[in-house]
């Protein structure tokens, strides 16, 4: 992977890697970008099943995010608690759904 990759990574993914009181992340940029395009593939391959959910199980926007998140967070998943919570608000913004309450209210802007 190429550190002139031509993606660039949001600055709400970003903050995950700045410590309180920094400005450099304390991760490589290789790094940050792996788990970036990780965390953003994820966000895509849930729309559908979020969609199918809130509609053939008809279960309500916040309770799809919810699951989605609480399956983001099962013993075999690959991802920290706050990847989970970006993957949750950039889920909810691809579908143009209101961001879960476990979110405190962040907005996101992938």
């Amino acid at each position: 992977m190429s550190v002139d990759n031509q993606i660039e990574i949001p600055q709400s993914f970003m903050a995950m890697y700045v410590a309180p009181g920094h400005s450099r992340p304390n991760a490589t940029q290789e790094a940050v970008l792996a788990r970036y395009e990780q965390c953003e593939d994820m966000a895509c391959m849930l729309t559908e099943h979020a969609q199918t959910l809130a509609f053939k199980e008809d279960f309500t926007e916040q309770e799809v995010l919810v699951r989605c998140h609480q399956g983001l967070q099962a013993d075999a998943s690959d991802f920290t608690e706050a990847e989970s919570r970006w993957v949750i608000l950039r889920l909810a913004e691809l579908l143009k759904w209101t961001p879960p309450k476990f979110c405190d209210g962040e907005v996101h802007k992938g």
